[in-house]
């Protein structure tokens, strides 16, 4: 009798991990980066693309914009199945509120710079501060024009310096403190090398309805990561005051326990760098407008980078409710329901008779 050969059943092929609308995380990829290794920009990418992912964002639901600069490049690196636009320089607030006012159901993420926004767009960032768009308003801040040889921007602190040598002797602006006076509904501070932290703030942003700014501090590799800059790596590191209770960059791998409530405590990092971690009082309200400001001032006056959630109001209205637009996309409309009756504009021409 011959005998019989088992086969092995065949091997189940491994399928991607979904959300919970069932997408996989390469569905919230996008291009190869082309920016400099080791730049902060790529990291924040990724933290977009982990709280888009952990949200369960519909793609096909959100709308890209972006400026000039290395930070309006990064767009193109998430979400390649979102609708995008990349406006002039400065100019990418205004088309953020064209594209609300024509489509309120889209989500927006926008990402700029500090010289996109505190420069020659500053006119354009102090007006969408102050409407409530359902925007999140991403600020790569590295101190610098990345991509003009690294002159200092406006939010460049007063002494820091260039590779050259070259001292800044001008005050920052300081975007955060800007957007809050402003009214701003949801103000953050971040730093690109803190992942823990950046991606649950992110993924808070992303699920609020309203206007949220987050200023990231971005190092710039190869323009503004020396000795002397206070946008570096090391400077952020080792003077970063969390407002929250968190982890610290992975890859320094810090030795971190929990630590109690308005708790301090500085860590001396495996390069012997060092960070100072402070978790927030128990009673601090990041809804109280004077307390949020008090946290800004004591931060600047110890030199501190203080990030996390500096404020937050659950309240504010809309921009889009403030117009009273219809519940229907301006973009959706017919051209039979947007045209006047003839009788509509007989008596328009009338009144300007």
């Amino acid at each position: 009798m011959a005998g019989t050969t088992e086969t092995a059943p065949p091997a189940e092929s491994k399928q991607p991990q979904v959300n919970r609308i069932g997408l996989a995380k390469k569905d919230y990829g996008g291009l190869k980066s082309t920016l400099c290794i080791g730049c902060g920009h790529d990291l924040i990418t990724a933290r977009i693309i982990d709280a888009c992912y952990n949200l369960g964002i519909r793609p096909e639901q959100v709308a890209k914009l972006s400026g000039i600069g290395c930070s309006s490049k990064t767009p193109a690196y998430f979400l390649n199945r979102a609708h995008g636009f990349n406006a002039v320089h400065g100019r990418m607030p205004a088309i953020a509120t064209g594209a609300q006012v024509a489509n309120k159901h889209l989500k927006l993420i926008a990402v700029s710079g500090d010289g996109d926004s505190a420069n020659i767009g500053m006119g354009h960032f102090v007006h969408v501060m102050r409407r409530n768009l359902n925007l999140t308003y991403i600020v790569e801040n590295n101190g610098v024009y990345g991509l003009t040889k690294g002159q200092f921007s406006a939010t460049a602190d007063k002494g820091s310096k260039q590779k050259s040598g070259n001292v800044n002797p001008n005050d920052p602006i300081d975007l955060c403190e800007m957007a809050f006076m402003l009214g701003c509904g949801f103000v953050a501070r971040l730093f690109a090398g803190n992942t823990k932290q950046m991606t649950s703030v992110m993924e808070a942003a992303l699920a609020y309805q309203g206007l949220a700014l987050l200023d990231i501090i971005s190092p710039c590799v190869t323009f503004n990561n020396h000795e002397g800059s206070t946008k570096s790596f090391p400077y952020a590191k080792a003077n970063e005051e969390p407002l929250h209770d968190i982890g610290f960059v992975p890859a320094y791998d810090p030795t971190y326990m929990e630590m109690d409530h308005g708790e301090e405590r500085e860590i001396t990092l495996s390069d012997g760098s060092h960070i100072t971690l402070k978790a927030l009082a128990r009673d601090f309200d990041p809804t109280d407008r004077k307390a949020a400001a008090l946290q800004i001032m004591e931060a600047k006056n110890t030199n501190k980078i203080l990030t996390g959630l500096i404020y937050v109001n659950p309240k504010a209205e809309l921009y889009t409710e403030q117009l009273g637009l219809i519940d229907t996309p301006l973009a959706l409309l017919t051209e039979k329901e947007t045209r006047p009756p003839e009788g509509v504009l007989k008596q328009i021409m009338d009144d300007l008779a």
